[in-house]
């Protein structure tokens, strides 16, 4: 087939999941239309209107800008089918019920355009007997698509065929969802409940089972189900609560009528674990009590003004939370992989033995099915990852414990009764290939059962565009912190080279806060990339862009130099924004995570910002009190400035608002495109889905802009707000003030914001230069680093990583 161009989308179904499929296309600007029932009284979209009105009010947002809700087309089967010939990727996302499903795709089957993908969103039905309802024509167009809740923030999407599927469909959907989605994609047997969530959801019920063995309560179990398990945050009941326990139980319900306990029941129905898939007692009250998790604002857990409150099954009340693990468990659990499980399985203690019991269960669990559900294990760790939130999937954890001991390990709890099922471990476990690599992932790939061979990596041009993408340990793929060559390294930063012709510069600090050693990291930079490349691309292979100044750093300079001290080394961190800005080759900064405060700045003082869609970026400090220092209150003056000019407005202020109130109230924008709303990121700025396609994108731009003539922006003189400007802003504070919106010292803070952003007391119109403001941030900054409440404020968010108020 020619290339794959997805114009517009239709999903089907405007329930939770539909509805927020459809607000993630339009985040990465692909045009969708939601289609619904048509709605019994009044406007016949009512249902669909009713939810991309609910899309606003979710949380975690769905959108990227709540604006954007109005972008969602609307639809309904009555009136609109024929949109559906238009449409290039149809997803259908009903209730997960096998005969509606049915019955929609016999409706919609004779507007189906001829080289239209259609997939099902479900979370464990057959996908070979969905597409028996669709017409010969069809078939080798559909597929399974599932994604996971919410699906803007959860990365796994799993892609499931069935025999008539054809490949060349399959790959052009995995290249769409990887790049313009910016999923993870796994392609999963069509088997019940796919890879994700039959792991998943049978490690839930299996980890309550053996909460009921040992009598644990649900806030005891997440917190040792959590965090210190390296897993999501939300431990095992709070996630089944965002889930929602009405999803959960569908999926339960498709592992008890798809699969059996009965060892004749035929390969794939087969699952030995099929006694531990009974719906545990206290989630069948809680839905027959109608307490479906986070949607109904109660299930296992439930808040009640600042109170959490779990829900006790005997009395079948709410009662107090917050009761923690004993902390030698959590010391336990810091310990190396071989060491950490040896602990466990030898603990005196519940706690201890609850926790080997489970990652015990885990192992046995995906050992025995990995042949019926995956193509090989690398597949079932990233399922578990970026579907579960896990930070190494099962097999992972096995292997860095040592294979062959943590495999005989299980073999004598089977042995000996103490596991949940007797069935043994596969042969291939012990010996053959596996037990002489020492596990399931090696660089030649991971192991594949049904082959008996390492599996490697599929190869599709999608993944041509990522340099760094994720990788199981014992693939020993490629570091980012080693790879390409070094021109030159310290503590602080890392220049770099993949090709030769842009140069990388990765900040190594703690969270890339900036300090001298970076400063000076980036001007050598700016030199060498002005000397020998075509241009400079800042990047690092994490979650962390940078946090801004190093507070830790300066503070020493501060009590030895004083104030003086500090100036000298903002002036230079100022000049370093400068050299940056004016740059004779493009600066790309590639944002990803983190921009806050110094690196907000560094972003904002760039040629260019490539972003990864989930990036926070914002000016912070008023949160140390402080203000911006590095030159952020320039650019909101200056940015101001330029917005002015491409309108009719003689007037400053109206374009100045924004960046005032964004930095005075240290609002950061919670994605790229609200960021760019808030005035970080330009309309020119291109935000990039998927995070490992972040680098190729950011090199590919430098050499774009390079190869266009790219010259550094001239300097100019621009008009300010001034002193009228100045008075504005003063009286909105007061009124801030003296309705208790804000401190006193916020209240001094944000006047000093006002000050630099309005160019002091001059003239409204007064033509001033970059130089002139950031003296004035100079100053406003180093003036409050003597204010006691600054103080207080600086050494709360060092002690306790939280902003303190005062």
């Amino acid at each position: 087939m020619s290339r794959f161009n997805v114009r517009k989308v239709a999903v089907l179904g405007a329930g939770v999941m539909g509805a927020q499929i459809a607000a993630h296309l339009v985040n990465v600007k692909v045009p969708v239309v939601l289609f619904d029932l048509p709605a019994k009284e009044g406007p016949k979209n009512g249902i669909v209107t009713k939810a991309i009105e609910n899309l606003k009010k979710l949380k975690p947002a769905p959108l990227g800008v709540v604006d954007d809700a109005a972008l969602i087309g609307q639809a309904n089967y009555e009136e609109h089918l024929e949109q559906l010939r238009d449409c290039d990727l149809i997803i259908e996302a009903i209730a997960e019920r096998m005969d509606w499903k049915l019955d929609l795709y016999k409706k919609i089957a004779p507007f189906i355009g001829p080289n239209t993908i259609v997939a099902s969103n479900t979370s464990g039905l057959s996908i070979t007997k969905l597409s028996e309802a669709l017409p010969e024509e069809i078939k080798h167009r559909f597929c399974g698509i599932h994604f996971f809740n919410p699906p803007r923030y959860m990365a796994l999407v799993e892609l499931i065929n069935t025999p008539t599927t054809e490949a060349q469909y399959l790959d052009a959907l995995e290249d769409f969802v990887t790049s313009n989605l910016g999923k993870g994609v796994v392609r999963a047997k069509d088997s019940p409940n796919f890879i994700a969530n039959r792991v998943g959801i049978a490690g839930m019920l299996t980890t309550m089972k053996e909460v009921e063995n040992f009598g644990l309560t649900f806030d005891v179990v997440d917190d040792l189900t959590g965090k210190k398990l390296g897993r999501a945050s939300s431990g095992t009941f709070r996630t089944a609560d965002v889930v929602g326990l009405d999803t959960m139980g569908h999926v339960i319900k498709t592992l008890q009528d798809t699969l059996s306990g009965d060892a004749t029941a035929g390969a794939g129905k087969f699952d030995p674990f099929y006694e531990s898939f009974a719906t545990p007692a206290v989630l069948k009250t809680l839905l027959e009590m109608g307490n479906l998790g986070q949607k109904t604002k109660a299930g296992f857990f439930k808040k009640v003004g600042r109170d959490v409150l779990r829900f006790d099954l005997d009395s079948k009340e709410y009662v107090p939370a917050g009761q923690k693990a004993d902390e030698v468990y959590g010391r336990m659990l810091k310990k190396p992989a071989a060491e950490r499980l040896k602990l466990l399985r030898n603990a005196e203690g519940k706690e201890g033995q609850f926790l080997w019991a489970i990652l015990r269960n885990s192992f046995h669990y995906a050992a025995i099915h990995l042949a019926s559900i995956a193509d090989n294990a690398r597949d079932v760790d990233f399922c578990m990852r970026w579907g579960f939130g896990m930070q190494q999937g099962p097999f992972e954890l096995w292997q860095e414990a040592g294979w062959l001991e943590v495999a005989n390990m299980i073999k004598e709890d089977i042995d000996s009764g103490k596991a949940l099922c007797k069935a043994p471990l596969p042969d291939w476990v012990f010996k053959g290939p596996v037990a002489d690599a020492g596990g399931v992932h090696t660089p030649a790939g991971s192991w594949n059962p049904t082959t008996g061979t390492f599996v490697p990596v599929r190869k599709l041009p999608v993944y041509e565009r990522q340099h760094f993408p994720e990788s199981v340990l014992g693939a020993n793929a490629p570091s980012a912190t080693t790879a390409g060559k070094t021109i030159s390294e310290d503590e602080s930063i890392r220049l770099w080279t993949l090709d030769d012709d842009v140069l990388i510069a990765s900040i190594k600090t703690k969270m890339h806060a900036i300090g001298g050693g970076v400063i000076e990291g980036l001007l050598q930079a700016q030199e060498l990339a002005e000397k020998d490349y075509k241009g400079l691309v800042i990047w690092s292979p994490d979650e962390m862009f940078s946090v801004g100044a190093d507070l830790q750093g300066m503070m020493p300079a501060f009590i030895m130099g004083g104030v003086q001290a500090v100036e000298g080394a903002e002036a230079e961190l100022q000049n370093a924004m400068l050299k940056l800005r004016y740059s004779n080759v493009p600066v790309v900064s590639a944002v990803r995570g983190l921009a806050l405060g110094g690196g907000c700045e560094l972003a904002v003082y760039s040629s260019k910002r490539v972003v990864a869609m989930e990036s926070y970026i914002g000016l912070v400090e008023v949160g140390v009190g402080l203000v911006p220092g590095a030159g952020g209150l320039t650019y909101i003056a200056r940015r101001a400035a330029e917005n002015m000019a491409l309108s009719t407005s003689k007037d400053v202020l109206p374009f100045l608002t924004e960046g005032f109130t964004a930095a005075a109230m240290a609002k950061v924008g919670t994605s790229a495109l609200e960021s760019r709303k808030l005035g970080y990121l330009l309309d020119s700025d291109i935000v990039v889905p998927h995070k490992d396609e972040l680098l190729f994108v950011a090199i590919n731009e430098a050499k774009a802009m390079y190869t266009s003539g790219y010259r550094a922006p001239h300097k100019r003189s621009f008009p300010v707000a001034g002193r009228s400007g100045i008075a504005t802003i003063r009286a909105q504070l007061v009124n801030m003030r003296d309705g208790g919106f804000i401190s006193a010292h916020d209240f001094h803070i944000g006047l000093l914001i006002a000050e630099v952003v309005c160019g002091g007391q001059v003239d409204a119109g007064t033509l001033v230069t970059e130089e002139y403001l950031l003296a004035m941030e100079r100053k406003a900054f180093t003036s409050l680093l003597t204010h006691p409440k600054t103080q207080e404020r600086i050494m709360g968010m060092m002690s306790t990583g939280k902003p303190v108020r005062n």
